[in-house]
């Protein structure tokens, strides 16, 4: 399964193509459609940082993913997620979409909007590895152990 050509901005206003944007040769993105959901995602960061220090390559994106609207509504919530984002690196892992929410779950396999979902790509935009919901243990071996089969420590 590969995740779908979309485009976005990130909250540092840069238009972003997805997956061709992506910097890493691994991606990890956070797929959240809830605001409240970022209690969620704000489990992962942790994990993720020092997944990006341990190998090369590895790159990790939050997507808050939201129902089309006009651009006065967009310009709306994206100015609102940028005040209350002033990191400049966290702004630029942060790549808002608006879109048809059930086309895209049905694209990706994603049930519901229920909880965050936690993707794994790899250039090409194909899906290696997901799950969902807040960060546990288990979920991050999981992942460890698919990256540590695609890619290379730091040295």
């Amino acid at each position: 399964m590969r995740f779908p050509t979309t485009t976005g901005a990130n909250l540092l206003r840069r238009k972003v193509t997805l997956p061709d944007d992506l910097s890493g040769d691994l991606n990890v993105v956070l797929v959240a459609f809830q605001q409240w959901q970022q209690s969620q995602v704000d489990t992962w960061l942790p994990y993720l940082e020092d997944l990006e220090q341990t190998y090369a390559g590895i790159c990790y994106y939050e997507l808050p993913v939201i129902r089309q609207m006009n651009w006065l509504s967009r310009t709306f919530i994206n100015e609102g997620m940028r005040a209350g984002i002033p990191n400049p690196k966290a702004r630029e892992r942060t790549i808002t979409l608006y879109l048809d929410k059930k086309s895209f779950r049905e694209i990706l396999g994603l049930p519901h909007e229920q909880n965050i979902f936690v993707l794994l790509l790899d250039r090409q935009g194909q899906i290696l590895w997901k799950t969902e919901g807040a960060f546990t243990l288990e979920q991050g071996e999981d992942l460890k152990a698919v990256v540590d089969r695609s890619s290379r420590p730091t040295t």
